[in-house]
């Protein structure tokens, strides 16, 4: 161990101390050693460094820093360098404000577009996730800080997450949502790892020793720090067994006398703590030495440039009907749309940068080519109509050539701890976009959402373009795409589907119980979409450009593919090549093609350039659930270069010869996953995919509450008490919504009715103990009396101990 000498000088109570937070963003220092504590902070596209007032749920402002676009945001540039760039510069501002740990990027996979954080992650793909996640740590951590890569793993919903149980097959794990970590750990080399809250197939992900030492710490080699969710630790022993090092926030130093007492009751040991402590201690060593060598000052105007950078080319236009954009010089135009005005630039939840500066784009279009002839806003911005405010924006409208309306998502619609409703947009902005189109056909919509919505409403628009969630400065990256300073270059890194019933997990989404079933298996996103021949609104990798490209000369060898790529239009552009693989036989199901390669490049007007993608050691493989380990198959491989996944441009096949293992599946007894076709797969198939029985996905109504039983199942709990307060808790959500109140209304779901008993013990800073917990268990249980008097005993007991 590299720090033995000072682990040998620790009490056991001392390093126990180190695997529990100090506060709320601090881990425990030991100053009798010198060993210093780390500072870790939020910071997915921007550092959310709380001075005082520290929250988890973005509730309190935090130091100003530059509020990039969000990872589903530049997800959609394609671009590794520029996510390399960007990681550079939250390193800095992680160095500027003494700021060892930044918690992120976020590489969840968007299963199910109504999952309420796809606005933090990147993409339904692992092999771009995996490769725009790297590029990013591998910025933040050339500062000398750490980024922490979350959550891991298979946190593909907010409804119940810190006690859902995920249930899915294991190759789909390790192919599906373990792949972009596994890059992350092996190609970004990431220093942390944050656990999620979730269970997996059991087991709360903390504690999984398959996921964490099987896979995480055995086959990727892992040597980093683990970090809990914050008040994501279960059973604190069991993390520890498992290979956590660092539980958040602090607990009052209760999980570390459970450490202490386990070791001394040899039910752990102490060779595991030691090892964790070690780990821990490479963190804080290394990360505070770039603290103290560094003195940064970051240049705010340098990063603001560089986050409408990221915005340029991240913008998707969907749809240029006529060639309606770019506008030309003097066209007159009104602007229309609460989101011009006040942008809607990031999600909410703990991601919630405080910007240092905000461009809108109200300010910057008098300025521009264009002829402003004025703004109406249009809609109310959080629901409800206003025929007023349409009138007003109907009678702009006809002053004008073209109409830019800005529409979207509003900020509590995407928000973390709460999934969406459905996919649509807000009704009110749809009768405004209906009654402007009957005055003025020349409307060009800018959409604002961190995630996939519906457009039936398409045909009323002839342009579109998607600015996502791009950031600080991304009223100006929008102008200068409109007007033509900047040709669009983004592609759709998550697929449109037409209609939510076309979607894959659509049965099995949420989980609202005990577990959630990945019954779709492989095939999420196109995967899905291109195996089972559904038609979607715009597929996975699509976008539109001022000019035109031509694919030519496919070759292919055993270790690449090559071909040439020419710029055929009259304006310079960048276009992202997309490579893909279709497997060789039919013993293994597969998706008709996956992505295993991309390249971005810019051209002048008739430029072209030969571009060579590498095969890589993902191109071929598969997880085979028999060997239980990475094989290839022999046979003949289908290469296909494309535009999107429903654009392929060249097509040739490789001969490829492989590890020949034996197949794992009986054919005949998974009909949906070997024709893709996997929206209603039954009880019988899907256990014979998980190859043992499911458990069961209801909560047990009869049985007393525990520790991760939810406030929500007090509605069945045997005490009035608890019945009466979960009724007061859904009657406060809902007049709270009533009178508008959505932001609360929201934290009410988010920390209360979602929270599982033991997570008021461990998010509160060690206010409450477990042992009171189970006081309040009584009371919820039906033993009032004994259940408050064990809860002011345990109370005292706690203010003495403290003492």
């Amino acid at each position: 161990m590299k720090y033995k000498e000072i682990i040998d000088q620790m009490t056991l109570e001392e390093k126990a101390s180190l695997m529990s937070g100090k506060d709320f963003w601090q881990s425990q220092d030991i100053p009798r050693l010198n060993i210093p504590n780390l500072f870790l902070s939020d910071g997915p596209h921007g550092l959310r460094k709380q001075a005082v007032a520290a929250d988890h749920l973005g509730l309190n402002e935090s130091l100003p820093a530059t509020c990039f676009p969000t990872a589903a945001t530049l997800a959609n540039s394609w671009n590794e360098d520029l996510g390399e760039q960007i990681g550079q510069a939250l390193g800095e501002e992680a160095l500027s404000q003494k700021v060892n740990v930044l918690l992120g990027p976020g590489i969840n996979i968007k299963r199910n577009p109504l999952c309420g954080r796809n606005f933090e992650y990147f993409s339904e793909d692992p092999y771009l996730a995996g490769k725009l996640s790297s590029s990013m740590i591998r910025g933040i951590q050339s500062q000398g800080v750490s980024a922490c890569v979350k959550h891991f793993s298979v946190n593909n919903q907010e409804m119940n997450r810190m006690t859902i149980d995920t249930i899915v097959d294991e190759r789909t794990l390790r192919e599906i949502y373990l792949t972009a970590f596994e890059m992350a750990v092996k190609e970004g080399q990431v220093k942390s790892l944050m656990s999620s809250y979730n269970k997996l197939n059991g087991f709360y992900t903390n504690e999984n020793l398959h996921l964490m030492q099987d896979i995480l710490r055995i086959d990727w080699n892992y040597d980093g720090c683990v970090i809990t969710d914050w008040g994501g630790s279960n059973d604190r022993v069991e993390g520890l067994r498992a290979g956590n090092e660092l539980e958040m926030p602090t607990t009052g130093g209760e999980t570390d006398r459970d450490i202490v007492l386990a070791i001394k009751e040899g039910k752990i040991e102490e060779s595991i703590l030691d090892e964790a402590v070690n780990r821990l201690l490479t963190l804080t060593y290394d990360t505070n030495k770039a603290l103290s060598d560094r003195d940064v000052t970051v240049d705010i105007e340098q990063h603001h440039k560089l986050a409408q950078t990221a915005a340029e080319e991240s913008i998707v236009l969907l749809k240029n009907e006529g060639d309606i954009l770019p506008l030309k010089e003097n066209t007159s135009v009104a602007v229309i749309g609460d989101f011009a005005d006040v942008p809607r630039y990031q999600g909410a939840g703990s991601s919630i940068v405080n910007p240092t500066k905000l461009d809108s784009f109200l300010d910057l279009i008098p300025s521009s080519s264009l002829n402003y002839v004025g703004y109406a806003r249009g809609f109310k911005r959080y629901g409800g109509t206003s025929n007023a405010l349409i009138r007003k924006a109907c009678q702009l409208a006809k002053k004008a050539d073209k109409v830019i309306l800005f529409i979207g998502l509003d900020e509590y619609s995407e928000v973390e701890g709460l999934d969406r409703p459905n996919m649509k947009l807000p009704q009110n902005q749809i009768d405004l976009l209906h009654e402007l189109s009957q005055v003025n056909k020349n409307i060009i919509i800018v959409l604002s959402s961190g995630s996939a919505v519906e457009m039936p409403w398409i045909n009323k628009a002839s342009g579109v373009l998607h600015a996502y969630l791009s950031g600080q400065a991304g009223a100006g990256a929008i102008l200068n795409v409109i007007t033509g300073q900047v040709n669009p270059s983004g592609k759709l890194a998550e697929s449109y589907p037409f209609q939510y019933e076309d979607v894959s997990s659509r049965s099995n989404f949420p989980g609202m119980e005990n577990s959630v079933e990945y019954r779709e298996g492989l095939f999420v996103g196109y995967r899905y979409y291109d195996t089972s021949n559904t038609p979607v609104l715009f597929p996975f990798g699509y976008g539109l450009s001022y000019t035109q490209f031509k694919y030519e000369d496919l070759k292919l060898s055993q270790t690449s593919v090559s071909f040439t790529l020419s710029n055929t239009g009259l304006v310079k552009g960048s276009e992202i090549s997309q490579l893909y693989i279709k497997g060789p036989s039919d013993q293994i199901f597969r998706p008709s093609k996956e992505l295993k390669g991309f390249s971005k490049n810019h051209l002048e007007p008739g430029q072209s350039i030969n571009i060579t993608i590498p095969l890589d050691d993902k191109a071929f493989r598969y997880f085979n659930v028999k060997t239980q380990t990475w094989e290839i198959e022999s046979g003949s491989y289908t290469i296909m270069i494309g535009s999107s996944s429903a654009d392929i441009q060249l097509l040739d096949k490789i001969e490829i010869t492989g590890t020949d293992a034996p197949s794992p599946y009986k054919k005949e007894n998974l009909p949906s996953y070997f024709n893709g076709k996997v929206a209603n797969v039954g009880d019988a198939e899907y256990e014979e995919l998980l190859i043992e029985p499911r458990p069961d996905t209801l909560w047990n109504r009869k049985k007393a509450l525990g520790y991760n039983d939810t406030i929500a199942q007090c509605q069945y709990a045997k005490s009035w008490v608890a019945r009466l307060s979960f009724r007061l808790i859904i009657f406060a959500h809902w007049f709270l919504k009533c009178i508008g109140q959505r932001a609360t209304a929201n934290l009410i779901i988010m920390s209360v009715y979602h929270m599982p008993f033991r997570g008021i013990a461990r998010m509160t800073g060690g206010i409450f103990s477990l042992p009171m917990i189970d006081g309040l268990l009584m009371v919820v249980n039906g033993h009032f009396f004994k259940g408050f008097n064990h809860f002011f005993k345990e109370k005292k007991k706690l203010k003495k101990a403290h003492k």
